[in-house]
């Protein structure tokens, strides 16, 4: 993008408040995010089942979704076309949670969270084959280097020292094959049926392990961080939701890798953790494919939007009169 083209797109929002809300509320949704990575890590130290963790995470969620989005206050809500992709997209969804506390029992925020920064190069790569969405030749050459930052983290020395690492690879793989299916439901069933369906799953697993994996928190600040597990993750969810009503995506997508400052921030004040170069230098990495990515399908949109035909002219003075 030229300085001139910057200039223009940087007028464009400055002009449209409603977009620099959504910018706002694009920044604000990781900060709860990385809270809730935080969360969970800080529930793993004291001793607290992941899958408890990811129990309650669903929980509380499922409790405030269905509190608003229910067949009472929605009649038909409940009602999908594509029933089986909903169960599939609600597990997916669970495994990617499952997998994320697990390994933060004993990885960094930083860590974790930049193994699920290459989601989208996974999603890029996949759209191919299950969408039929074939990817240019720019973007295969972004997710080959994405893909190269990942290695850049997943080094074979540091997957012995830390064999959790493939524990944040399924949590995401699960996450990138959950935005596929979510693109396929799309032309099925309403947004409000999705969110419906979205954390059941997760409680329909977890709860016949409950007697299993329950053990009572042994005082209020751990309960209390057990809610705050599934309110930091309905928030987040809930402000990208309101900030996508505000701006288009591609406007917004850029600011969510600010999760990354945010968790190395809590990183270090909760846990003493200071990122390593090669997690750093493979984070950044993988972001600069991230923006790529989202730079090539900025130029295909524009090509789209200039090649399509005018649409035809339908005013008074156009038509003859009578």
């Amino acid at each position: 993008m030229s300085a001139r083209q910057a200039g223009e797109a940087a007028g464009s929002i400055a002009r449209d408040p409603r977009r620099l809300v959504g910018i706002a509320l694009m920044c604000i949704a990781p900060v709860f995010f990385a809270g809730l990575d935080a969360t969970g890590k800080v529930l793993a130290g004291t001793g607290v089942d992941p899958l408890l963790t990811t129990f309650m995470r669903y929980a509380v969620s499922v409790t405030l979704v269905t509190a608003f989005i229910n067949p009472v206050t929605r009649p038909g809500v409940s009602h999908s076309r594509r029933l089986p992709l909903q169960i599939l997209r609600s597990l997916l969804l669970f495994g990617s949670t499952a997998f994320n506390f697990l390994a933060l029992r004993s990885l960094q925020l930083a860590e974790t969270i930049s193994i699920q920064f290459a989601a989208p190069l996974t999603v890029a790569l996949l759209a191919g084959p299950l969408l039929g969405e074939w990817s240019s030749r720019m973007r295969l050459a972004a997710v080959v280097a994405g893909f190269v930052g990942v290695l850049v983290i997943v080094r074979p020395d540091a997957l012995v020292a830390k064999p959790a690492i493939l524990f944040s690879l399924g949590a995401m793989l699960c996450y990138a094959v959950y935005v596929i299916v979510t693109r396929k439901l799309a032309a099925y069933d309403s947004t409000a049926t999705t969110m419906f369906y979205t954390g059941l799953g997760g409680l329909a697993v977890m709860s016949p392990l409950l007697p299993w994996i329950w053990t009572a928190p042994p005082s209020g600040t751990v309960w209390a961080m057990l809610i705050a597990v599934g309110l930091f993750g309905t928030i987040g969810h809930w402000l990208l939701v309101l900030a996508h009503a505000r701006a288009p995506a591609s406007l917004l997508a850029p600011f969510i890798y600010t999760q990354i400052l945010w968790s190395v921030l809590l990183g270090y004040l909760l846990f003493g953790d200071v990122p390593s170069l090669w997690t750093m230098l493979g984070a950044a990495i993988i972001v600069a494919s991230g923006l790529a990515l989202l730079g090539e399908d900025a130029l295909m949109r524009r090509h789209a939007r200039r090649r399509a035909p005018p649409p035809p002219r339908d005013d008074a003075a156009s038509r003859p009169q009578r």
